[in-house]
């Protein structure tokens, strides 16, 4: 037996023992290996987060980070990734991705490249819905300027819908209580389940066969009650759609309550909320028309009565203007003019006159002061001169004034009903109320009237 080798406190164990063999990997080699692990292990896998740092490239590439609370993984969405609706790739925005792990060697950073894209909470109904409503609006089937209105008056509908389902007694709940004469056709169907889409197709088509052979229609609704999204689906398959926008009949889509979307309502001519708003909405027509009917007598007497005050006021316009042309007024006017005529003379001559004694004055101030014998005649001759002057502008002043003021009063007298009465015209009123007779209506048998000439008034009595 081999003695057991002795032990010290120098003993350092293995820390001089050769070297043990090892794998020494490049870089490149690593990220390549690790590269081939993730693509092997997670080849396909879906993964939920924020959108953060989107840049799209001008290549067409999409470049962003889907991050968490925790952590955030690069994502790459190549150019030609088909199916993948890039709308739903925005900043701050929480999507579901399906793509498979890589490595990008040069960086060495795993990625996600991405295979598809979901807004969080979609479902896979969902997806196909938005993908087929993306198809169908690309094509045109969506297109405002295709849309048809609805008649009228419409006299025969068609209805397709389940015959067992609520919509349909809603649906005739409004029409009876709103138009009762509207006929429905009704072309049964199921409304939900598998094949339910090809018979609601195959009874839009059997109606506008129908409508073309002899039995014409004026539209159909396309109508069933709320549900989910799985309830609701038959509505939202593509052959729905086509035979919604081949109709040759406008189509009204009334599907579920009024938050619910289909790709139906999107093709229809007209989307209603619920199957009693479609039926609120196609008996509108009628409905409003008997509305005016019955409120038309009242409207009537309403525009009777605003006529009746418009002529009132246009009455009582034309009494005001009459009142204020009338020839009293005209001569009371210039009466006042002539009194302002008259004031303005009086202050003309007596400015005047004021005037020239303060010159006087003046004069003969500075001619005291000088008191030489031959200034002060040709003073008093300029004086009397001027003076001459002033007492002839003052009468001139005066005379026209009086000229003015006599073709003022001469105008006065042509508009006074004396003037009228000079003429050889007479005045007739009532002797009791000084009232004025302008018709022979105005009077009456036994009534006392006086008659105004020239000189003097007759007074007479009327004999009938």
């Amino acid at each position: 037996m081999r003695p057991k080798p002795s032990t010290t406190q120098w003993d350092f164990g293995d820390l001089f023992a050769p070297a043990a063999t090892r794998k020494v990997w490049s870089v490149a080699e690593l990220t390549t290996s690790i590269k081939r692990l993730l693509e092997t292990q997670w080849s396909q896998v879906w993964v939920t987060g924020e959108i953060t740092n989107l840049r799209a490239q001008s290549s067409g590439h999409y470049y962003f980070t889907l991050k968490d609370a925790a952590a955030q993984l690069s994502c790459v969405l190549f150019r030609g990734t088909p199916g993948v609706n890039r709308d739903w790739l925005e900043d701050g925005r929480k999507v579901n991705l399906q793509g498979e792990l890589t490595v990008y060697e040069p960086r060495g950073q795993y990625q996600l490249r991405v295979r598809g894209v979901e807004r969080e909470g979609m479902g896979a109904l969902q997806a196909a819905f938005e993908r087929l409503k993306q198809k169908l609006q690309a094509e045109g089937l969506f297109a405002p300027e295709r849309k048809r209105p609805l008649p009228r008056y419409p006299q025969r509908i068609g209805v397709v819908t389940s015959p067992t389902g609520a919509a349909l007694r809603d649906v005739m709940q409004v029409i009876e209580r709103r138009y009762s004469s509207l006929a429905l056709v009704l072309a049964p169907c199921r409304v939900q389940g598998s094949g339910a889409a090809e018979e609601i197709a195959a009874a839009i088509r059997l109606l506008n066969d129908w409508s073309q052979g002899g039995h014409p229609l004026d539209l159909i609704l396309v109508t069933r009650g709320g549900g989910s999204l799985e309830d609701l689906w038959a509505f939202n398959e593509e052959v729905v759609a086509r035979a919604i926008f081949e109709s040759a009949l406008p189509v009204v889509s009334a599907v579920g309550h009024e938050i619910d979307f289909t790709i139906s309502d999107f093709v229809a001519d007209v989307r209603a909320a619920t199957p009693s708003a479609a039926a609120e909405i196609i008996t509108e027509g009628v409905y409003a028309s008997r509305a005016f009917l019955a409120e038309a007598p009242a409207r009537l007497r309403q525009l009777a009565r605003q006529r009746f005050a418009w002529a009132r006021d246009d009455a009582e316009a034309l009494r005001q203007r009459l009142a204020r042309a009338h020839p009293r007024r005209r001569m009371e006017a210039q009466f006042q003019r002539l009194d302002d005529w008259q004031a303005a003379m009086a202050r003309e001559v007596k400015f005047r006159w004021r005037t020239h004694q303060t010159g006087w004055q003046v004069l003969s101030q500075r001619l005291q002061a000088v008191r030489p014998a031959q200034a002060l005649a040709q003073r008093r001759e300029r004086w009397l001169i001027l003076k001459g002057q002033l007492n002839e502008r003052v009468d001139r002043r005066v005379a026209m004034l009086h000229d003015r003021w006599q073709q003022a009063a001469t105008r006065l007298r042509l508009l006074s009903p004396q003037q009228v009465l000079q003429r050889g015209y007479s005045i007739t009123l009532d002797a009791t109320t000084g009232r004025v007779i302008r018709a022979a209506a105005e009077v009456r048998a036994g009534q006392r009237l006086k008659t105004k000439l020239q000189t003097g008034e007759i007074q007479s009595e009327v004999q009938c």
